[in-house]
């Protein structure tokens, strides 16, 4: 799922037809445009509808690349004009949606924009692990480390912030989803990584921060092109590391799953 509200050309990255509709549009639009979608923030009551058969999606809100990846579009604000509101119901697209396959139950992969804003939302109480992309710059590393001190206090028992809601069946709401949120761990992806010397120091910085990386993607002249083209991202070299970086983040899940499952 595409969950970043401002960004565009995941859809052309990934060789697909960017889909005809968002979610947003299919569950009315926002509540500041008379819409249904409310922000979490402000209303944290669970999105109605948010839990789709991916047989049964309508295909205007699908699109599909030559390797079979769905995409989905959370929704846009670009588009909305000047004083639409917030991109809060967005996120709470993407804190609600769950998908149910025909048989087994696909991996869904959420890009949520760059920054900290999703998470301070709650956004992560309904993933099973987030993953930092970590680009070569000291606030990508801080940014790892905030999310990762904020999912240990979430799981060592951290309540939201819920003074400013008047309604205490909500505040009590807000507090539930916390209580019982799915997320149990960082990992990092290091990304535009230019040499080995600053591979190393990020990964000196990350580790002394308890963050484990779970691979490199390197500075590449063809990605930077395709992006800036918007074109289909074939580039065979990256595509070995993302590979590499999808088997090592299977693993942590599995593993923490199996930790899990033990203790239970």
């Amino acid at each position: 799922m595409d969950a970043d509200s401002t960004n565009v050309g995941l859809a052309a990255a990934l060789g697909v037809e960017t889909p005809q509709l968002t979610l947003l549009d299919s569950f009315g639009g926002t509540i500041f445009g008379g819409g249904a979608v409310t922000c979490p923030v402000d209303d944290p009551t669970v999105l109605a509808g948010a839990e789709l058969s991916l047989g049964e999606i309508p295909q205007e809100l699908l699109g599909r690349s030559p390797e079979g990846i769905y995409l989905l579009v959370a929704g846009k604000i670009g588009h909305l004009g000047p004083g639409a509101g917030c991109d809060g119901p967005i996120s709470k697209i993407a804190r609600d949606l769950r998908i149910i396959g025909n048989g087994t139950e696909p991996v869904t992969l959420l890009d949520f924009k760059a920054g900290f804003e999703d998470s301070a939302r709650g956004v992560i109480t309904s993933l099973d692990w987030a993953c930092v992309v970590v680009d070569p710059t000291v606030a990508a590393v801080q940014m790892a480390a905030d999310l990762k001190r904020t999912v240990a206090e979430m799981r060592a028992g951290a309540m939201p912030a819920t003074q400013h809601l008047e309604s205490e069946v909500l505040a009590d709401l807000a507090r539930r989803l916390y209580r019982e949120a799915k997320i149990r761990g960082v990992s990092c992806v290091l990304n535009k990584i230019p040499d080995n010397e600053t591979e190393s120091l990020l990964r000196s910085r990350l580790s002394a921060k308890g963050l484990e990386v779970l691979g490199v993607v390197h500075a590449s002249s063809a990605v930077g092109q395709a992006w800036l083209k918007g074109t289909y991202l074939e580039v065979p070299e990256v595509g070995e590391e993302i590979q590499g970086i999808a088997g090592r983040l299977e693993n942590a899940l599995a593993e923490s799953a199996r930790k899990v499952t033990m203790m239970a």
